[in-house]
């Protein structure tokens, strides 16, 4: 072996390849953990409504630990994520001593759940989050089986686009556990608009109510509370006084409490 020139030759370059390794290494170990690359400063971009400036650096005390170069960008991330009403950080380094975070606020868009004081939220995306808002706060009210957050959010926009000639605006939409849709109207109305099916989904429905509405509810001189769209060529009007009396009479609401538009089928 050592008389191998060439043998010998490759260890020495194989040595010096580690060396070298090894210094690099320490090199750039001493240059991320250097006491003159300090981290000392930490900005806030965004508009922010609920995030507070306690929180800000509380955050910022938990996650950013360690010099400019060594600080874990994740764990400063995490930690302003797990605030309140913080929808999505990012985070970057600005030279040569400051992180720069980016906050993305929640935007409520409604409350979730048939009580609605449960603390939970949508989001302009269809996302459930906690948070809290004073009940001054006028929000539309969704609710739904888990996991359907953003098909209701979707059916909202197109609710309350396809009311718009009506200046009505839908303030509750209920989707059953059977995926069946209502709303409630800012005029007090109820509409029953059943489940979708292929051969006349709800938007369709709430298009013929919409597209009938002056010429029936609009026309009469009297208070309606809830109509059924789950007919094909129809719907139905429940009338309250017409059921008060019918209950004062003791026999509850009965079937000429509820009056037809247009013709009628079976219910969707």
């Amino acid at each position: 072996m050592w008389d191998n020139a060439d043998m010998l030759n490759g260890c020495a370059d194989a040595l010096y390849a580690l060396a070298a390794g090894a210094l690099v290494f320490a090199g750039g170990y001493a240059l991320v953990h250097t006491s003159l690359l300090p981290l000392r400063q930490v900005t806030l971009q965004g508009e922010l409504t609920h995030v507070t400036r306690a929180q800000a650096e509380h955050a910022a005390r938990a996650g950013a630990s360690g010099t400019f170069l060594s600080v874990n960008l994740d764990a400063v991330r995490r930690a302003f994520e797990s605030l309140p009403w913080v929808r999505k950080v990012e985070v970057r380094r600005v030279w040569p001593d400051r992180l720069q975070v980016s906050i993305e606020e929640q935007v409520a868009l409604a409350r979730w759940g048939v009580d609605a004081q449960t603390g939970r939220l949508v989001n302009t995306y269809g996302e459930v989050f906690e948070g809290e808002l004073p009940d001054a706060v006028r929000l539309p009210q969704f609710a739904g089986p888990s996991g359907s957050a953003e098909d209701v959010t979707r059916r909202y926009a197109a609710f309350r686009q396809a009311l718009a000639p009506l200046r009505l605006e839908p303030q509750q939409v209920l989707l059953s556990a059977r995926y069946s849709w209502q709303l409630r109207l800012s005029n007090g109305l109820r509409l029953e608009l059943g489940r979708d099916q292929l051969k006349e989904p709800v938007l369709q429905r709430l298009a013929r109510f919409v597209d009938h509405y002056a010429q029936t509810l609009g026309s009469l001189n009297r208070r309606f509370d809830y109509v059924d769209l789950r007919y094909p060529s129809g719907f139905a009007l429940r009338v309250p006084e017409l059921a008060r009396s019918g209950a004062e009479k003791g026999k509850g609401v009965h079937q000429d409490d509820v009056k037809h538009v247009r013709s009628s089928g079976d219910k969707a």
